[in-house]
Protein backbone atom coordinates (compact mmCIF):
# COMPACT_ATOMS: atom_id res chain seq x y z
CA UNK A 1 0.00 0.00 0.00
CA UNK A 2 1.43 3.46 -0.88
CA UNK A 3 2.83 5.36 2.08
CA UNK A 4 1.02 8.62 1.33
CA UNK A 5 -2.46 7.25 1.83
CA UNK A 6 -5.09 7.18 4.56
CA UNK A 7 -7.20 4.11 5.29
CA UNK A 8 -10.67 4.81 6.63
CA UNK A 9 -12.87 2.10 8.14
CA UNK A 10 -16.59 2.86 8.19
CA UNK A 11 -17.92 1.14 11.30
CA UNK A 12 -21.45 1.48 9.95
CA UNK A 13 -20.73 -0.92 7.11
CA UNK A 14 -17.38 -2.47 8.11
CA UNK A 15 -15.97 -1.35 4.75
CA UNK A 16 -12.51 0.16 4.41
CA UNK A 17 -11.45 2.87 1.97
CA UNK A 18 -8.01 4.11 0.98
CA UNK A 19 -7.60 7.74 -0.05
CA UNK A 20 -4.41 9.55 -1.16
CA UNK A 21 -2.73 12.14 1.06
CA UNK A 22 -1.18 15.12 -0.75
CA UNK A 23 0.47 18.11 0.95
CA UNK A 24 -0.96 16.98 4.28
CA UNK A 25 -4.52 16.95 2.98
CA UNK A 26 -7.11 14.57 1.63
CA UNK A 27 -9.63 15.68 -0.96
CA UNK A 28 -13.10 16.09 0.45
CA UNK A 29 -14.57 14.57 -2.73
CA UNK A 30 -12.71 11.32 -1.95
CA UNK A 31 -15.05 10.92 1.01
CA UNK A 32 -18.11 10.83 -1.23
CA UNK A 33 -17.43 7.16 -1.99
CA UNK A 34 -18.09 6.30 1.67
CA UNK A 35 -21.78 5.38 1.69
CA UNK A 36 -24.17 3.22 3.67
CA UNK A 37 -26.19 2.34 0.56
CA UNK A 38 -26.99 3.34 -3.02
CA UNK A 39 -29.32 6.16 -1.90
CA UNK A 40 -26.73 7.66 0.45
CA UNK A 41 -25.25 10.94 -0.85
CA UNK A 42 -21.87 10.05 0.62
CA UNK A 43 -19.79 11.35 3.50
CA UNK A 44 -19.14 15.09 3.84
CA UNK A 45 -16.99 17.08 6.23
CA UNK A 46 -18.64 19.58 8.59
CA UNK A 47 -16.35 22.53 9.31
CA UNK A 48 -18.03 25.76 10.52
CA UNK A 49 -15.84 28.81 9.86
CA UNK A 50 -13.38 26.62 7.89
CA UNK A 51 -11.26 25.86 10.94
CA UNK A 52 -9.54 22.94 9.22
CA UNK A 53 -10.45 23.16 5.55
CA UNK A 54 -8.16 24.23 2.69
CA UNK A 55 -10.22 25.87 -0.05
CA UNK A 56 -7.38 26.42 -2.51
CA UNK A 57 -3.73 25.89 -3.32
CA UNK A 58 -1.69 29.08 -3.15
CA UNK A 59 1.92 30.18 -3.61
CA UNK A 60 1.49 33.70 -2.25
CA UNK A 61 1.62 33.80 1.54
CA UNK A 62 2.97 31.31 4.06
CA UNK A 63 2.09 31.43 7.76
CA UNK A 64 3.30 29.17 10.56
CA UNK A 65 1.17 30.34 13.45
CA UNK A 66 2.90 28.18 16.06
CA UNK A 67 6.32 29.63 15.24
CA UNK A 68 5.17 33.18 14.47
CA UNK A 69 6.31 33.10 10.84
CA UNK A 70 4.87 35.19 7.98
CA UNK A 71 6.38 35.14 4.50
CA UNK A 72 5.32 36.66 1.18
CA UNK A 73 6.44 34.44 -1.72
CA UNK A 74 9.08 32.95 0.61
CA UNK A 75 10.49 36.25 1.88
CA UNK A 76 10.23 36.86 5.67
CA UNK A 77 7.97 39.80 6.45
CA UNK A 78 10.71 41.32 8.64
CA UNK A 79 13.11 41.52 5.67
CA UNK A 80 10.53 43.02 3.32
CA UNK A 81 9.44 45.62 5.90
CA UNK A 82 13.04 46.66 6.46
CA UNK A 83 14.29 46.74 2.87
CA UNK A 84 11.37 47.27 0.48
CA UNK A 85 8.75 49.82 -0.44
CA UNK A 86 5.09 48.87 -0.52
CA UNK A 87 4.91 48.91 -4.33
CA UNK A 88 7.91 46.55 -4.48
CA UNK A 89 6.01 44.16 -2.22
CA UNK A 90 2.82 44.59 -4.27
CA UNK A 91 4.83 43.59 -7.36
CA UNK A 92 6.21 40.57 -5.49
CA UNK A 93 2.73 39.44 -4.46
CA UNK A 94 1.41 39.82 -7.98
CA UNK A 95 4.25 38.32 -10.01
CA UNK A 96 6.09 36.06 -7.57
CA UNK A 97 9.49 37.80 -7.71
CA UNK A 98 10.92 41.09 -6.51
CA UNK A 99 11.24 43.55 -9.42
CA UNK A 100 14.42 44.74 -11.08
CA UNK A 101 14.95 48.50 -11.05
CA UNK A 102 13.55 48.77 -14.58
CA UNK A 103 10.51 46.63 -13.72
CA UNK A 104 9.86 48.60 -10.54
CA UNK A 105 10.07 51.96 -12.30
CA UNK A 106 7.61 50.76 -14.95
CA UNK A 107 5.27 49.35 -12.26
CA UNK A 108 5.38 52.62 -10.28
CA UNK A 109 4.75 54.66 -13.44
CA UNK A 110 1.72 52.57 -14.41
CA UNK A 111 0.16 52.71 -10.94
CA UNK A 112 0.94 56.41 -10.44
CA UNK A 113 -0.80 57.26 -13.70
CA UNK A 114 -3.94 55.43 -12.63
CA UNK A 115 -4.48 57.37 -9.40
CA UNK A 116 -6.87 59.90 -10.95
CA UNK A 117 -10.60 59.25 -10.62
CA UNK A 118 -13.21 60.06 -13.23
CA UNK A 119 -15.08 63.27 -12.39
CA UNK A 120 -18.36 61.35 -12.33
CA UNK A 121 -16.90 59.26 -9.51
CA UNK A 122 -16.26 62.43 -7.54
CA UNK A 123 -19.89 63.45 -8.07
CA UNK A 124 -20.99 59.99 -6.94
CA UNK A 125 -19.10 60.45 -3.67
CA UNK A 126 -20.63 63.88 -3.16
CA UNK A 127 -24.00 62.15 -2.92
CA UNK A 128 -23.14 60.50 0.40
CA UNK A 129 -24.48 61.98 3.63
CA UNK A 130 -21.97 64.33 5.27
CA UNK A 131 -21.59 61.93 8.23
CA UNK A 132 -21.17 58.77 6.12
CA UNK A 133 -18.55 56.36 7.46
CA UNK A 134 -15.42 56.40 5.26
CA UNK A 135 -15.41 52.60 4.97
CA UNK A 136 -18.98 52.55 3.65
CA UNK A 137 -18.03 55.19 1.11
CA UNK A 138 -14.91 53.24 0.15
CA UNK A 139 -16.82 49.97 -0.42
CA UNK A 140 -19.61 51.65 -2.39
CA UNK A 141 -17.26 53.64 -4.61
CA UNK A 142 -15.11 50.61 -5.44
CA UNK A 143 -18.27 48.77 -6.49
CA UNK A 144 -19.40 51.78 -8.54
CA UNK A 145 -16.19 51.64 -10.60
CA UNK A 146 -17.59 48.45 -12.13
CA UNK A 147 -19.91 50.71 -14.14
CA UNK A 148 -17.03 53.00 -15.18
CA UNK A 149 -14.85 50.24 -16.66
CA UNK A 150 -17.00 47.74 -18.59
CA UNK A 151 -13.86 46.00 -19.91
CA UNK A 152 -13.33 44.74 -16.36
CA UNK A 153 -15.85 42.00 -17.09
CA UNK A 154 -13.33 40.32 -19.44
CA UNK A 155 -11.91 38.33 -16.52
CA UNK A 156 -10.59 35.54 -18.74
CA UNK A 157 -8.34 37.96 -20.61
CA UNK A 158 -4.90 38.23 -18.88
CA UNK A 159 -4.32 41.64 -20.48
CA UNK A 160 -7.63 43.04 -19.23
CA UNK A 161 -7.13 41.53 -15.78
CA UNK A 162 -3.77 43.25 -15.40
CA UNK A 163 -5.25 46.53 -16.58
CA UNK A 164 -7.84 46.40 -13.79
CA UNK A 165 -5.24 45.34 -11.22
CA UNK A 166 -3.09 48.38 -11.95
CA UNK A 167 -6.14 50.62 -11.96
CA UNK A 168 -7.34 49.38 -8.58
CA UNK A 169 -3.98 49.58 -6.81
CA UNK A 170 -3.64 53.11 -8.19
CA UNK A 171 -7.13 54.30 -7.32
CA UNK A 172 -7.78 52.90 -3.84
CA UNK A 173 -5.67 55.60 -2.08
CA UNK A 174 -7.56 58.29 -4.02
CA UNK A 175 -10.93 56.82 -3.03
CA UNK A 176 -9.82 56.46 0.59
CA UNK A 177 -8.61 60.06 0.73
CA UNK A 178 -11.80 61.38 -0.87
CA UNK A 179 -13.91 59.48 1.65
CA UNK A 180 -11.98 61.14 4.46
CA UNK A 181 -12.18 64.65 2.95
CA UNK A 182 -15.91 64.21 2.38
CA UNK A 183 -16.37 63.11 5.98
CA UNK A 184 -14.61 66.20 7.40
CA UNK A 185 -16.08 68.62 4.85
CA UNK A 186 -12.87 69.53 3.02
CA UNK A 187 -12.54 69.88 -0.79
CA UNK A 188 -11.00 66.93 -2.60
CA UNK A 189 -7.30 67.04 -3.46
CA UNK A 190 -6.10 65.62 -6.76
CA UNK A 191 -3.16 63.18 -6.93
CA UNK A 192 0.39 64.48 -7.30
CA UNK A 193 2.39 62.20 -9.60
CA UNK A 194 5.71 63.55 -8.30
CA UNK A 195 5.13 61.87 -4.93
CA UNK A 196 5.58 58.27 -3.78
CA UNK A 197 2.57 56.02 -3.18
CA UNK A 198 2.24 56.80 0.53
CA UNK A 199 3.32 60.45 0.20
CA UNK A 200 0.66 60.97 -2.46
CA UNK A 201 -1.97 59.39 -0.22
CA UNK A 202 -1.00 61.72 2.64
CA UNK A 203 -1.07 64.66 0.21
CA UNK A 204 -4.63 63.82 -0.83
CA UNK A 205 -5.62 63.46 2.83
CA UNK A 206 -4.01 66.49 4.44
CA UNK A 207 -3.03 69.13 1.87
CA UNK A 208 -4.65 72.44 2.70
CA UNK A 209 -3.53 75.75 1.15
CA UNK A 210 0.21 75.11 0.84
CA UNK A 211 1.53 75.06 -2.77
CA UNK A 212 3.12 71.63 -2.28
CA UNK A 213 2.42 69.11 0.46
CA UNK A 214 5.61 67.67 1.97
CA UNK A 215 5.20 64.60 4.19
CA UNK A 216 7.65 63.95 7.00
CA UNK A 217 9.97 61.18 5.74
CA UNK A 218 9.66 59.18 8.98
CA UNK A 219 5.85 59.26 8.85
CA UNK A 220 5.78 58.37 5.16
CA UNK A 221 8.16 55.45 5.71
CA UNK A 222 6.15 54.24 8.71
CA UNK A 223 2.98 54.23 6.61
CA UNK A 224 4.81 52.33 3.86
CA UNK A 225 5.85 49.68 6.40
CA UNK A 226 2.30 49.42 7.71
CA UNK A 227 1.08 48.92 4.14
CA UNK A 228 3.63 46.11 3.66
CA UNK A 229 2.51 44.37 6.85
CA UNK A 230 -1.14 44.52 5.82
CA UNK A 231 -0.70 43.58 2.16
CA UNK A 232 -1.73 39.93 2.46
CA UNK A 233 -2.45 37.37 5.13
CA UNK A 234 -3.39 34.08 3.51
CA UNK A 235 -7.03 32.89 3.44
CA UNK A 236 -8.57 35.24 6.00
CA UNK A 237 -12.22 36.30 5.95
CA UNK A 238 -11.87 39.09 3.37
CA UNK A 239 -9.52 37.12 1.09
CA UNK A 240 -11.87 34.16 1.25
CA UNK A 241 -14.70 36.54 0.26
CA UNK A 242 -12.57 37.83 -2.64
CA UNK A 243 -11.99 34.31 -3.92
CA UNK A 244 -15.56 33.17 -3.35
CA UNK A 245 -17.13 36.13 -5.14
CA UNK A 246 -14.41 36.11 -7.80
CA UNK A 247 -15.12 32.45 -8.53
CA UNK A 248 -18.43 33.50 -10.10
CA UNK A 249 -16.35 35.45 -12.66
CA UNK A 250 -17.72 38.80 -11.59
CA UNK A 251 -15.43 41.75 -12.28
CA UNK A 252 -12.63 42.63 -9.82
CA UNK A 253 -14.23 45.89 -8.67
CA UNK A 254 -17.27 44.05 -7.32
CA UNK A 255 -15.05 41.31 -5.91
CA UNK A 256 -12.81 43.84 -4.12
CA UNK A 257 -15.90 45.62 -2.79
CA UNK A 258 -17.11 42.32 -1.31
CA UNK A 259 -13.70 41.68 0.26
CA UNK A 260 -13.64 45.20 1.71
CA UNK A 261 -17.15 44.63 3.10
CA UNK A 262 -15.83 41.61 4.98
CA UNK A 263 -12.84 43.63 6.19
CA UNK A 264 -15.17 46.30 7.61
CA UNK A 265 -16.33 44.05 10.44
CA UNK A 266 -14.96 44.63 13.97
CA UNK A 267 -13.72 41.04 14.14
CA UNK A 268 -11.51 41.63 11.09
CA UNK A 269 -10.27 45.04 9.96
CA UNK A 270 -11.95 47.04 12.71
CA UNK A 271 -10.10 45.37 15.58
CA UNK A 272 -7.45 48.10 15.99
CA UNK A 273 -10.19 50.66 16.62
CA UNK A 274 -11.49 48.40 19.40
CA UNK A 275 -7.97 48.28 20.89
CA UNK A 276 -7.88 52.08 20.94
CA UNK A 277 -11.21 52.21 22.79
CA UNK A 278 -9.89 49.67 25.30
CA UNK A 279 -6.75 51.71 25.98
CA UNK A 280 -8.85 54.85 26.44
CA UNK A 281 -11.07 52.98 28.90
CA UNK A 282 -8.04 51.77 30.91
CA UNK A 283 -6.69 55.31 31.04
CA UNK A 284 -3.36 54.91 32.86
CA UNK A 285 -0.72 52.28 33.58
CA UNK A 286 -1.92 52.02 37.19
CA UNK A 287 -5.30 50.73 36.03
CA UNK A 288 -3.87 47.86 33.96
CA UNK A 289 -3.72 45.16 36.71
CA UNK A 290 -7.38 45.71 37.65
CA UNK A 291 -8.40 45.63 33.98
CA UNK A 292 -6.56 42.36 33.38
CA UNK A 293 -8.25 40.85 36.43
CA UNK A 294 -11.64 41.70 34.97
CA UNK A 295 -10.59 40.07 31.67
CA UNK A 296 -9.56 36.89 33.54
CA UNK A 297 -12.86 36.94 35.42
CA UNK A 298 -14.64 36.71 32.06
CA UNK A 299 -16.19 40.18 31.90
CA UNK A 300 -14.76 40.90 28.43
CA UNK A 301 -11.96 40.02 26.03
CA UNK A 302 -8.52 41.59 25.87
CA UNK A 303 -8.62 43.32 22.48
CA UNK A 304 -5.53 43.00 20.27
CA UNK A 305 -4.46 39.72 21.85
CA UNK A 306 -4.81 36.30 20.26
CA UNK A 307 -5.33 35.27 16.65
CA UNK A 308 -7.05 32.44 14.78
CA UNK A 309 -3.72 31.46 13.17
CA UNK A 310 -0.94 32.77 15.42
CA UNK A 311 -0.30 30.83 18.62
CA UNK A 312 2.88 32.82 19.09
CA UNK A 313 3.80 36.51 18.94
CA UNK A 314 2.43 37.93 15.67
CA UNK A 315 5.59 38.91 13.72
CA UNK A 316 3.81 41.99 12.39
CA UNK A 317 3.16 43.22 15.94
CA UNK A 318 6.91 43.21 16.68
CA UNK A 319 7.60 45.36 13.61
CA UNK A 320 4.77 47.77 14.40
CA UNK A 321 5.99 48.15 17.97
CA UNK A 322 9.43 49.17 16.67
CA UNK A 323 7.89 51.38 14.00
CA UNK A 324 5.69 53.14 16.55
CA UNK A 325 8.75 54.25 18.48
CA UNK A 326 10.11 55.92 15.31
CA UNK A 327 6.81 57.71 14.75
CA UNK A 328 6.64 58.97 18.34
CA UNK A 329 10.08 60.54 17.96
CA UNK A 330 8.41 62.83 15.41
CA UNK A 331 4.92 63.25 16.87
CA UNK A 332 5.65 63.02 20.58
CA UNK A 333 4.99 59.98 22.73
CA UNK A 334 1.38 58.93 23.14
CA UNK A 335 0.35 58.10 26.72
CA UNK A 336 -1.59 55.17 25.24
CA UNK A 337 1.73 53.54 24.31
CA UNK A 338 2.75 53.34 27.95
CA UNK A 339 -0.59 51.71 28.80
CA UNK A 340 -0.16 49.27 25.91
CA UNK A 341 3.39 48.35 26.90
CA UNK A 342 2.34 47.72 30.50
CA UNK A 343 -0.65 45.69 29.32
CA UNK A 344 1.62 43.58 27.12
CA UNK A 345 4.23 43.13 29.87
CA UNK A 346 1.74 41.88 32.46
CA UNK A 347 -0.17 39.70 30.00
CA UNK A 348 2.97 37.98 28.69
CA UNK A 349 4.01 37.07 32.23
CA UNK A 350 0.57 35.83 33.30
CA UNK A 351 -0.11 32.10 33.19
CA UNK A 352 -3.70 32.75 32.12
CA UNK A 353 -2.59 34.28 28.81
CA UNK A 354 0.47 32.05 28.34
CA UNK A 355 -1.62 28.90 28.70
CA UNK A 356 -4.12 30.16 26.12
CA UNK A 357 -1.32 31.36 23.79
CA UNK A 358 -2.70 34.89 23.72
CA UNK A 359 -0.01 37.15 22.31
CA UNK A 360 -0.27 40.67 20.83
CA UNK A 361 -1.45 40.70 17.22
CA UNK A 362 -1.04 43.29 14.49
CA UNK A 363 -4.00 45.33 15.76
CA UNK A 364 -2.56 45.89 19.23
CA UNK A 365 -0.14 48.69 18.30
CA UNK A 366 -1.36 49.79 14.88
CA UNK A 367 -4.27 51.88 16.18
CA UNK A 368 -2.02 53.87 18.53
CA UNK A 369 0.39 54.43 15.68
CA UNK A 370 -2.29 55.51 13.20
CA UNK A 371 -3.72 57.97 15.70
CA UNK A 372 -0.29 59.46 16.41
CA UNK A 373 0.24 59.92 12.66
CA UNK A 374 -2.94 61.99 12.46
CA UNK A 375 -5.52 59.46 11.28
CA UNK A 376 -8.99 59.46 12.80
CA UNK A 377 -10.22 56.09 14.15
CA UNK A 378 -12.95 55.76 11.51
CA UNK A 379 -10.19 55.73 8.86
CA UNK A 380 -8.33 52.76 10.37
CA UNK A 381 -10.16 50.07 8.40
CA UNK A 382 -9.83 52.08 5.19
CA UNK A 383 -6.07 52.26 5.82
CA UNK A 384 -6.12 48.46 6.08
CA UNK A 385 -8.06 48.11 2.81
CA UNK A 386 -5.61 50.15 0.70
CA UNK A 387 -2.65 47.73 0.90
CA UNK A 388 -4.82 44.64 1.26
CA UNK A 389 -6.23 45.42 -2.19
CA UNK A 390 -2.87 44.30 -3.64
CA UNK A 391 -3.13 41.00 -1.76
CA UNK A 392 -6.75 40.46 -2.75
CA UNK A 393 -5.89 41.04 -6.41
CA UNK A 394 -2.89 38.69 -6.26
CA UNK A 395 -5.19 36.02 -4.81
CA UNK A 396 -7.82 36.77 -7.47
CA UNK A 397 -5.24 36.49 -10.28
CA UNK A 398 -4.09 33.16 -8.85
CA UNK A 399 -7.71 31.99 -8.71
CA UNK A 400 -8.27 32.93 -12.35
CA UNK A 401 -5.25 30.86 -13.41
CA UNK A 402 -6.13 27.79 -11.30
CA UNK A 403 -7.66 25.06 -13.50
CA UNK A 404 -9.12 23.30 -10.44
CA UNK A 405 -11.18 26.25 -9.26
CA UNK A 406 -14.91 26.39 -9.94
CA UNK A 407 -17.66 28.62 -8.62
CA UNK A 408 -17.66 28.39 -4.82
CA UNK A 409 -20.63 26.43 -3.54
CA UNK A 410 -20.31 24.95 -0.03
CA UNK A 411 -22.52 22.08 1.09
CA UNK A 412 -24.75 22.21 4.15
CA UNK A 413 -26.01 19.83 6.78
CA UNK A 414 -29.79 20.11 6.52
CA UNK A 415 -31.56 19.82 9.88
CA UNK A 416 -34.98 21.17 8.94
CA UNK A 417 -38.26 19.26 8.61
CA UNK A 418 -39.04 16.80 5.85
CA UNK A 419 -41.89 17.31 3.39
CA UNK A 420 -44.91 18.94 5.06
CA UNK A 421 -48.59 19.37 4.22
CA UNK A 422 -49.61 22.93 3.35
CA UNK A 423 -51.74 24.57 6.08
CA UNK A 424 -54.41 27.11 4.99
CA UNK A 425 -54.13 30.49 6.71
CA UNK A 426 -57.27 30.03 8.80
CA UNK A 427 -55.91 26.76 10.26
CA UNK A 428 -52.45 27.99 11.21
CA UNK A 429 -51.34 28.12 14.85
CA UNK A 430 -49.65 31.31 16.11
CA UNK A 431 -45.94 30.99 16.76
CA UNK A 432 -44.63 32.67 19.94
CA UNK A 433 -42.33 35.58 19.08
CA UNK A 434 -38.97 35.37 20.89
CA UNK A 435 -38.52 38.02 23.58
CA UNK A 436 -35.55 39.62 21.78
CA UNK A 437 -37.66 40.41 18.71
CA UNK A 438 -39.67 43.68 18.69
CA UNK A 439 -43.42 43.27 18.68
CA UNK A 440 -45.39 44.42 15.63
Amino acid sequence: MPENTLTITDNRTNKSYTVPVENGTIRAMDLRQIKTGPDDFGLMTYDPAYLNTASCKSSITYIDGDKGILRYRGYPIEVLAERCTFLEVAYLLMFGELPTEKELNSWIYDITHHTMLHETTKKFMEGFRYSAHPMSMFVSTIAALSSVYPDAKLVRSPKDRMHQIVRLIGKVPSIAAMSYRHNVGFPYVYPDNDLSYTENFMNMLWKMVEPKYVAHPAISRALDILFILHADHEQNCSTSAMRSVGSSETDPYLAVASAASALAGPLHGGANEEVLRMLEEIGTKDNVPAYIKRVKDGHFKLMGFGHRIYKNYDPRAKIIRWCAEQVFEVTGRSPKLDVALELERIALEDEYFIKRKLYPNVDFYSGIMYQAMGFRPEMFTVLFAIPRTAGWLAQWEELMKDPEQKIARPRQVYLGPGEREFVPIDKRVPVPIPAEYPSH
